[in-house]
């Protein structure tokens, strides 16, 4: 899908990206190939040739944060095939207040089959939400441009955050999915553990202080929810992925019969 996508390029948009696709200019290398493109200028074409040609560079480099900075974040979910294997999967728990009364709980943390939760008071820490980010390629989170981003950076200054980032709400609301993580795993026969089911994020709430009160076995619920949230983005992220493509991408080649 990245290298079907023209919408970094300067002045062209969604429209325009699919008349080149319908006219048969599927890719980057057959733009390139072309001497002369439908409704393009020379002049604007050898520009584009250039642009893409840094473009190819990049990505044959796997720089994932070049592309973060030339595709609008609506458009992240295309990355997903090309560094979905170096993609940090980031949830978090809070104490409910704002992110400048209130603090972070629970960072959850999953990158190719690993879960890291880090806890606070214990492992959590900006250096560690860093390290975990400096080695990803992707960032998905479910409403994690709104939320969770700017408020780990509210808590924690000076947290970077420069790889692309595909967010799922916003994803799940192009294809005509509502609610929240919870109701929209169940559209899609996304499961988690039938314990976990009624949890929300109200009741994380009320998980910590119950913890903080001296109940261990708070935490440890807390952690599993966090967990089973963070994790469920995986499979989530891929069905949204392939929705996007039916709906955005490229059309599909006609068969021959």
């Amino acid at each position: 899908m990245l290298t079907s996508t023209f919408v970094h390029l300067n002045g062209i948009g969604p429209a325009t990206e699919r008349r080149l696709w319908e006219s048969g200019i599927a890719d980057w290398n057959t733009f390139r190939r072309e001497t002369l493109v439908p409704g393009i200028s020379p002049a604007r074409k050898v520009a584009y040739d250039a642009d893409l040609s840094i473009a190819q560079t990049h990505l044959d480099r796997h720089n994932a944060r070049y592309f973060a900075d030339c595709l609008h974040s609506r458009d992240h979910w295309r990355l997903l095939p090309t560094f979905g294997a170096r993609a940090l999967y980031l949830d978090i728990e809070t104490t409910g207040l704002s992110a400048r009364d209130g603090q972070v709980t629970i960072v959850g943390l999953y990158r190719q089959g690993r879960m890291r939760t880090l806890i606070h008071g214990d492992s959590l820490t900006q250096a560690a939400i860093q390290d975990e980010l400096d080695q990803a390629d992707l960032l998905i989170t479910f409403f994690g441009t709104v939320f969770d981003i700017p408020y780990l950076q509210t808590c924690f200054a000076g947290l970077r955050v420069g790889i692309p980032h595909f967010d799922l709400c916003f994803a799940a609301r192009r294809v005509g999915l509502q609610g929240g993580l919870k109701s929209i795993e169940r559209e899609l026969d996304i499961a988690r553990e039938s314990d976990l089911l009624q949890l929300d994020g109200l009741e994380a709430v009320r998980l910590w202080h119950q913890y903080r009160a001296g109940q261990e076995a708070a935490l440890d619920q807390l952690v599993r929810y966090n967990a089973a949230d963070t994790r469920n983005l995986e499979p989530l992220a891929a069905c949204l992925y392939e929705q996007l493509v039916v709906r955005y991408g490229p059309p599909a080649p006609a068969h021959r019969g």
